[in-house]
């Protein structure tokens, strides 16, 4: 096996992940299989393992962590009671009058969610199962329907407070808040993109998104005007009060999370929708998203121990800092690894498994500060991106399981296409103009 078989012990383990494997397990085994071996056979120091437990320990006392279930209970509870459905309701019938209007909502309801739930399958189900029906009914283009709700959902995973930027926060190094700030400004640029595609494509192909027949538009404007107010402005409320806090500096992402979490509690009971079942379905799929978040991390932390004994940071790095073209080379390849990857394993497995490798090669190169938080909206941007990628896109699998019959596979798969290319050149426009990132900061 040589002197340093670092390469083979990550090509275990990326053969194991494809041949279906959960991710966890594929980690911790491959780092415990390649622990003992490298014992055996004398190229490896067990003193790294009497480490493990004490990197455990600091995962279970990390701080910001806990803003992983606090955030992921404040949007389940407000999909499972119901409240984004009344949004989508509402913000349909007040943009319905409009030439793809339908769209405008989905987009801004997405915007809304994905600052609510920071969860991209909660969105993109809750979106799906209610307004997909509808815009099928009043005529939309299958694909664009699909395509809309499928970018719309991925906002979830750049728009703050986003589990994917606690997640990068923690494997960079970096401040929960910063990467908040940081991500808001490309967040609203993408929401903004697709909503001027959408009235792009309303103007030039108007039987694609037609607006709501004037039989069926609300006759007391006035009442439904009140009506979305009465239904936006808690949530919204909700939203600033959450990200103010943290951008302030009055509460830590994670008392932040909490009190998002006890302000969904009273938004579901002044709505009477706190019920025993949307209570106990929300904390089991907390849990449940938890647990796996966590068990990722440990299995991610033995990886990274046995990596390091077998030397293969340092043969990463290396190769990383001395790609042609420096700072350049390493975005490039970083951009490419996590697009290509990102269209066949999670987010959560990309940020473990990929990010200890990248940080100490983009520190080596400069990256450091402000930049880091810039290097970490990136990666959120193009994870966001992979999202929607064929033929492993997260979202299509999620709305697949929402979406009529009627609609195939390969619909969806056209209509998310000029949404990748929209975020695409959304991720160009934050590696290009680092401002987006810094100006918050």
């Amino acid at each position: 096996m040589g002197d340093s078989p670092w390469w083979i012990m990550f090509g275990v383990l990326f053969a194991l992940i494809f041949a279906g494997y959960p991710v966890a397990f594929c980690l911790g085994g491959t780092a415990l299989m390649f622990a003992l071996l490298g014992i055996q056979c004398d190229f490896f120091d067990w003193a790294y393992l009497g480490l493990f437990p004490e990197r455990v320990f600091g995962i279970m006392s990390n701080q910001v962590l806990l803003a992983v279930p606090f955030f992921i209970f404040m949007g389940t509870l407000l999909q499972r009671s119901k409240l984004a459905e009344d949004l989508l309701h509402t913000i349909g019938l007040l943009f319905g009058p409009v030439r793809g209007g339908l769209a405008l909502a989905v987009v801004f309801v997405g915007c809304l969610l994905a600052a609510a739930t920071g969860v991209v399958g909660a969105s993109v189900v809750a979106m799906g199962a209610i307004s997909l029906p509808i815009m099928l009914r009043y005529g939309y283009s299958q694909s664009l329907a699909t395509g809309v709700i499928c970018a719309s959902g991925t906002l979830g995973q750049i728009v703050p407070p986003s589990i994917v930027l606690v997640v990068l926060a923690d494997q960079l190094g970096q401040s929960v808040g910063d990467l908040f700030k940081g991500a808001l400004l490309p967040g609203l640029l993408l929401t903004g993109m697709f909503a001027l595609y959408v009235l792009v494509i309303a103007w030039l192909r108007p039987g694609k998104a037609p607006a709501i027949p004037v039989a069926e538009r609300p006759a007391n404007l006035r009442a439904l005007a009140l009506t979305s107010l009465r239904v936006m402005l808690p949530p919204l409320a909700l939203i600033l009060i959450v990200l103010g806090s943290i951008f302030l500096g009055i509460a830590t992402p994670s008392e932040a999370g909490a009190l998002g979490s006890v302000g969904a509690l009273v938004l579901a009971g002044l709505h009477r929708r706190l019920t025993r079942k949307a209570l106990a379905q929300t904390m089991a799929e907390t849990m449940r998203l938890t647990t796996m978040v966590m068990t990722l991390l440990v299995g991610a932390t033995a990886f990274t121990l046995v990596f390091r004994g077998l030397d293969g940071d340092l043969h990463v790095r290396e190769m990383l800092t001395d790609l042609p073209g420096g700072r350049v080379g390493l975005l490039v390849a970083t951009n490419l690894a996590v697009f290509v990857l990102g269209c066949f394993i999670d987010f959560f497995e990309i940020a473990f498994i990929l990010l200890p490798l990248l940080v100490p090669a983009a520190e080596a190169l400069g990256i450091q500060g402000q930049e880091m938080v810039w290097f970490g909206v990136m990666i959120a941007m193009n994870l966001q991106t992979s999202f929607l990628t064929p033929p492993f896109g997260f979202t299509l699998f999620y709305l697949r399981g929402v979406a009529p019959p009627e609609v195939k596979t390969a619909t969806m798969y056209r209509g998310v296409v000029p949404f990748i290319l929209i975020q695409l050149v959304a991720l160009v426009c934050v590696i290009a103009f680092p401002e987006l990132v810094t100006t918050l900061l």
